[in-house]
């Protein structure tokens, strides 16, 4: 009588690696406003308004393997305005012939007002790395009777 015992023993291993986009954009939005006010003695005003408008932008893309995208934006808006008053007084005093005296008084206010806007847009993609390890066991017994 033989007995022949087999033991046969199997190990899968198997590894899911699952990586993302990494997106990185930055928008920065700059608005300037001046307004600037001139007022004379006769009160006549007269008033100038000079916008600009000035857009720069700087995008960053970082890519890696496999992209998929979970996506969490933050937006951040900051807004700030600023005022400058500036006051200037200007006299002069004009003789003229046969004791006429003759005063002017210029007055200047100017009024800046800036105001900044910065918009950033943060786009954040998160890494979700995934193993599965898998393991199989195969027992096969085989029994051999020889007689």
């Amino acid at each position: 009588t033989y007995t022949s015992t087999h033991i046969h023993t199997h190990t899968d291993l198997y590894t899911y690696i699952y990586m993302h986009t990494d997106l990185y954009t930055s928008t920065h939005t700059h608005i300037h406003t001046q307004i600037y006010i001139h007022l004379h003695t006769h009160t006549h005003a007269q008033i100038y308004t000079y916008t600009s408008t000035h857009t720069h932008r700087s995008i960053y893309i970082y890519t890696l393997i496999h992209t998929h995208a979970h996506r969490s934006i933050h937006i951040h808006l900051h807004t700030h305005t600023h005022t400058d008053l500036y006051i200037y007084i200007y006299t002069h005093i004009h003789t003229h012939t046969h004791t006429h005296t003759h005063t002017y008084i210029h007055t200047y206010i100017h009024t800046y007002i800036h105001t900044y806007i910065h918009t950033y847009i943060h786009t954040y993609i998160h890494t979700y790395i995934h193993t599965y390890i898998h393991t199989y066991i195969h027992t096969y017994i085989h029994t051999y009777i020889h007689t």
